[in-house]
């Protein structure tokens, strides 16, 4: 039977950038596309294809409070030389059925908003990334019923 106390809340969620917890984070996306080729079919109308590669891309959103993102960026953004880091996620929510954890791996972020303000609000920052490769660090798995 399904337990809806169960259901994991993004509160309990953190992320680390090379190791640095990123208190000021408000919330992290990360997902994985197949890169496909078209396969042709004589005699068949159905568009067909195989899955040749992968794509990672993401987005973390901040809190402004500090110019951390920038200042590890921003000899990328004024030489020409990629950097490149790795993220690690948790979702440990207290009342589920345990924690899991990943590390998403050559994370090179996209852009980089230099400023970015409005009188009245509170500045919030997202920072979109693309990466190659993760790993479950640990995953959540039900008791079996």
């Amino acid at each position: 039977m399904f337990d809806f106390t169960k259901v994991i809340n993004g509160n309990y969620g953190q992320v680390w950038l090379d190791g640095d917890l990123l208190g000021e984070a408000i919330s992290l996306q990360a997902k994985v596309t197949n890169t496909k080729a078209d396969v042709k079919v004589l005699g068949d109308m159905w568009k067909h294809s195989k899955v040749i590669g992968y794509e990672g891309k993401g987005t973390i959103k901040l809190n402004k409070i500090s110019s951390r993102i920038w200042l590890k960026l921003q000899n990328s953004f004024n030489t020409g030389i990629q950097t490149s880091c790795t993220i690690y996620a948790t979702l440990d929510d207290p009342s589920s059925y345990g924690a899991e954890r990943v590390a998403i791996n050559e994370v090179v972020f996209d852009e980089l908003t230099i400023m970015d303000f409005e009188a009245g609000k509170n500045i919030e920052e997202d920072v979109p990334f693309t990466f190659a490769g993760f790993s479950f660090i640990d995953t959540i798995t039900p008791p079996t019923f």
